[in-house]
């Protein structure tokens, strides 16, 4: 006979299977046992029963919950892909990256004066930059719990992360480029290469427009999709939210225009520290991805990656920007004229100069691979995560 409130055979086993399909930490809690009681849906496994399998590694700090969050990551990359960002939902609700834009916008109203001294600048800088990081590791730990201690904190989390991949997005505006230069010409390229890049249009030609595109989806696809997923295998969602933050955070105020030159150093090098492997991984994988694309070059784009990387001003854009331009046959960089200054840069690869719509469709195409590889490098950590723990 069971005990009152205890578990015959059967119970146990219940627990160890559903352990076994929903993660090493958690279980459905007994129907009479005390977190039934106090209304829980969820218990420790170890609080009743042994973990039959040892605890995953990844993500460190962010594991547990009803869910394994490598399986919440690859779900929103699934949904990216697919759907991409909801406009209907950002019509009720403001996009997260919307709402560390508009803080961040805030912060350099109130702090970012002009009468105060080059030193105080990069303090004020570093406090902003070191606050805002910190409330999104905050933040993100408050949606971890959230998702352990909760039924459905899980569902909320791959909504969260979904919006904060550039997957979809990333492959929009770009293409959008390529379509306004075919069927508007010069002036409707311009019009739409001004929303992804921070340089001015007007200076560029159609061949100007059309490598801006190109740059552009290569340096994204390191800033807004594999440095998102590098952080969240890593730390989970308080990696994810912290690399996004640290990356509006730059993309804001990181520049080396008069006004943001001293607030926002501490921002552009806290950025570069973040980017420093996703952006080397991100090089590797257009690397690959041009062995999919016509007349691609992936020998070439891992050659021109090594080269000519540092021939950019950012310690990191060179790499996947590089990879590109071997991957393309195609020299992209280059002097260009920004509001306020003009970067005085050496040319990236060895091909032509003359990028045009086509090119921009192979960029395309190298980036949807790139993002397909991607998928699998999170596919492989599931699955020797789930071999190592013998499940």
């Amino acid at each position: 006979m069971t005990p009152k409130g205890g578990m015959g055979s059967a119970g146990y086993a219940r627990k160890w299977v559903i352990s076994f399909l929903l993660g090493p930490h958690f279980s459905i809690g007994a129907i009479n046992g005390p977190a039934a009681q106090e209304g829980g849906a969820f218990c420790r496994v170890d609080a009743a029963l042994p973990c039959p399998h040892p605890r995953p590694m990844f993500p460190l700090f962010a594991t547990g919950g009803p869910v394994d969050p490598l399986l919440i990551l690859l779900a929103a990359l699934i949904l990216d892909a697919i759907v991409g960002d909801p406009p209907a939902l950002w019509r009720l609700l403001p996009h997260p990256v919307a709402l560390i834009g508009r803080l961040i916008a805030y912060f350099d109203r109130k702090l970012n004066r002009e009468d105060r001294s080059a030193p105080d600048l990069r303090k004020r800088g570093a406090v902003v930059a070191a606050g805002m990081t910190l409330a999104a590791v905050g933040l993100g730990l408050a949606v971890t719990e959230l998702r352990r201690r909760t039924v459905w904190g899980w569902a909320a989390e791959v909504v969260l992360v979904w919006t904060l991949i550039a997957q979809n997005s990333l492959f929009v505006h770009v293409r959008a480029v390529g379509r306004a230069l075919e069927r508007e010409g010069l002036a409707g390229g311009r019009r739409a290469v001004a929303r992804i890049v921070g340089r001015d249009p007007e200076s560029l030609d159609q061949f100007g427009v059309a490598r801006a595109a190109i740059e552009s989806c290569a340096e994204n696809f390191a800033d807004g999709v594999v440095a998102p997923v590098f952080w969240y295998l890593l730390f989970g969602f308080p990696g994810l939210l912290a690399c996004k933050t640290i990356n509006t955070l730059d993309s804001m105020i990181g520049h080396l225009d008069d006004r943001h030159r001293d607030f926002g150093r501490v921002s552009a090098r806290l950025d570069d520290g973040m980017n420093l492997v996703p952006a080397r991984l991100a090089g590797l994988l257009l690397s690959l991805a041009a062995l999919f694309v016509p007349r691609g070059r992936p020998i070439e784009a891992f050659r021109v990656m090594l080269s000519d990387h540092a021939h950019h001003r950012s310690p990191n854009s060179g790499w996947p920007e590089a990879a590109m331009a071997g991957g393309l046959d195609l020299s992209l960089a280059g002097p260009r004229r920004y509001p306020g200054y003009v970067a005085q840069e050496k040319w990236i690869g060895e091909g032509r100069a003359r990028a045009t719509v086509i090119d921009i469709r192979r960029s395309l195409l190298m980036l949807a691979v790139g993002c397909l590889l991607d998928a699998g490098l999170v596919i492989l950590v599931i699955l020797a995560q789930a071999a190592i723990s013998g499940r």
